[in-house]
């Protein structure tokens, strides 16, 4: 079934934010939201989300600001919000779950945030995750605290002095510049999302997926993550709450299942007490748009089925 688009008014209280809904034929037995990646739009999710939705799962998910087509004008891409960008996301992430729920009563309502989708659903689920049937953490990493620290000083000096729109190469370089590395010699700049070279293709040749982040995202993108990874914080998150957190083995973002390994062993220190793992050996950022993304696709409909049952 096609997807259907729609607006609805973002926590910035002027940009519309798009967003998607595939809806099954027959009964919604389940609800998934995905909060999509840096530089990418739920549109990208269309082969999943029909997928799932044949399963008779309903899925939804929205453009964050500054993507896609929750933008105002060219300008916009890769910019969040004049103030508050950070809550101005996680808000309309959770703008979506009220309207998606309002529609669905009663139906168990899942999550999934793949890249910086997982970071924003990591910090979303301390804040937002009571009411949640589970989360989907997905090409997620854990950044050290010093280093985490400095780029964030970094981004305010530079948006301070030279503009909270202002693209930095350096920003740019310090956040991505080291994840096609492994694969080299690649055959593009984006080999390291997946080993679909039409995959790959698609993305680069995609306006979309083609734009440097502003100081003013890359802000306020570490300044979530500082969030989401302060345990103070982490100890908000329903410590009953199952969360499938999964990785493909060659993913530079999760340093190469390290990340993930790491992220699990936290929440476990934090007092979490369903958490579960999967790399998938050989796969790298984009599991979801890998040469076996039928095994990945199966285990989260196992994950959801199984505990949309309670």
């Amino acid at each position: 079934m096609e997807a259907e688009n729609f607006q609805y008014l973002s926590k910035d209280g002027k940009t519309s934010i798009h967003a998607m809904e595939w809806a099954p034929e027959g009964r919604c037995r389940a609800v998934l939201q995905i909060a999509h990646g840096m530089v990418e739009f739920i549109g990208r999710y269309d082969r999943f989300g029909k997928y799932l939705s044949g399963q008779g799962i309903c899925v939804v998910g929205n453009d964050h600001l500054g993507h896609g087509g929750s933008v105002a004008s060219q300008e916009d891409y890769g910019y969040f919000a004049e103030k508050d960008g950070n809550l101005c996301v996680i808000g309309d992430m959770h703008a979506l779950r009220e309207r998606t729920q309002e529609k669905y009563p009663g139906i168990p309502y899942f999550i999934l945030g793949h890249s910086m989708g997982s970071f924003l659903v990591r910090q979303y689920i301390e804040i937002y995750g009571e009411g949640l049937a589970g989360a989907l953490i997905m090409g997620t990493g854990v950044q050290p605290k010093g280093s985490l620290r400095f780029v964030k000083s970094l981004a305010h000096l530079i948006g301070s002095t030279k503009g909270w729109r202002y693209r930095s190469s350096m920003l740019n370089n310090l956040a991505l510049g080291s994840y096609n590395k492994k694969f080299e010699p690649a055959r593009t700049r984006n080999d390291w999302l997946t080993k679909d070279e039409k995959i790959v293709d698609a993305y680069n040749a995609n306006p979309w997926n083609n734009f440097k982040f502003t100081t003013n995202a890359y802000y306020n993108l570490f300044l979530g993550l500082e969030y989401a990874q302060d345990m103070k914080n982490i100890r908000k998150t329903p410590k009953d709450l199952p969360i499938f957190i999964l990785s493909g083995g060659d993913d530079p973002v999760g340093n190469f299942g390290q990340g993930p390994e790491k992220l699990r062993d936290i929440y476990q220190e934090a007092g979490l007490t369903n958490v579960q793992m999967k790399l998938y050996p050989g796969d790298r950022h984009e599991i979801l748009n890998e040469l076996d993304h039928e095994k990945v696709d199966q285990d989260i409909l196992d994950f959801l089925e199984q505990h949309a049952e309670g």
